[in-house]
């Protein structure tokens, strides 16, 4: 499966302390209408930890049949536990879904060949091709490179989402195997796809996926004057939507443009006082407020 491009790691609406379907169904449209390549329901943004099971597949449901084949959908389907993600993954196969996007398991921390059992348990088992994602900021532990070479040789293995800040990480990946690898960051979008990434599971797209989406399309043309000017004039953007833990920043700033309730689940709660003042601020300095 080839993924390139731009892939909207989508947020999960709430009002009243439930799901809020039909602005999940408005959300879904607007990046359609954008032009992403893509949609990721219930990661991290998607505030996947906090829904339950049937909220969680019911998301990733109402995306694929609002997107009706107009768009990759690649569902936030992983887990700390094996048996939930084959689950979940699984599931989500059913529902339609593209591809899945699998965590790296946080909390218990599983050595590099308990990372490679669990990501080959599922691509063997669920027959989806699967994205891995590696962010240990998130999860206390990193896919090592070489675990990532051992798992490009599996055939429904198809891209690595690098969240761990590192540029060298893409540089040392290639190095040694054939993968596609997303850019995590979007802040390092453009450095990431100078040496090799094919694109970004963005955050900042929920926002403004039009711009990230024409930033992403004009470096991979070759017209990197574009893509730099695009990247200098959303940098505030991709460097203050993670003043606070995502998606706190992104939904604060979907909720001031009126895409969104500015409303979250514990142990997620409102931006401070502060980096309110800095969301709104980087917002008007790129050009969206």
């Amino acid at each position: 499966m080839e993924l390139n491009g731009v892939y909207t790691a989508i947020v999960t609406p709430f009002s009243g302390g439930k799901v809020d379907f039909k602005k999940l169904a408005q959300l879904v449209e607007f990046q359609i209408k954008a032009g992403v390549d893509g949609i990721v329901p219930v990661g991290t943004t998607g505030e996947s930890p906090t829904l339950s099971y049937e909220e969680h597949l019911k998301v990733i449901e109402k995306v694929i049949d609002v997107a009706n084949g107009r768009c990759i959908i690649i569902a936030g389907s992983g887990a700390n536990s094996t048996d939930e993600a084959l689950y979940l993954t699984k599931e989500s196969k059913k529902a339609g879904a593209d591809a899945t996007l699998q965590v790296t398991p946080y909390y218990n921390k599983p050595t590099p060949e308990g990372l490679y059992r669990h990501f080959s348990t599922v691509a063997d088992k669920c027959g989806l091709p699967v994205v891995l994602y590696n962010v240990p900021g998130r999860c206390g532990v990193q896919i090592p490179v070489e675990t990532i070479a051992r798992l490009s040789k599996n055939k429904n293995i198809a891209a690595v989402k690098e969240a761990g800040g590192s540029v060298e990480r893409v540089s040392a990946i290639l190095d040694i195997c054939d993968i596609t690898v997303l850019s995590g960051d979007d802040s390092l979008t453009i450095p990431m796809m100078s040496v090799g990434a094919k694109g970004i599971i963005s955050v900042v797209s929920n926002l403004i996926p039009a711009e990230v989406k024409e930033m992403v399309d004009a470096f991979a043309i070759g017209d990197t004057k574009e893509a730099e000017r695009l990247h200098r004039k959303y940098y505030p953007l991709f460097r203050d939507m993670f003043v606070e833990a995502n998606p706190i920043p992104i939904k604060t700033a979907m909720a001031i443009k009126g895409l969104i309730k500015e409303e979250f689940r514990l142990p997620m709660c409102p931006i401070s006082a502060k980096n309110r003042e800095i969301v709104i601020a980087a917002m008007k300095k790129s050009g969206v407020l």
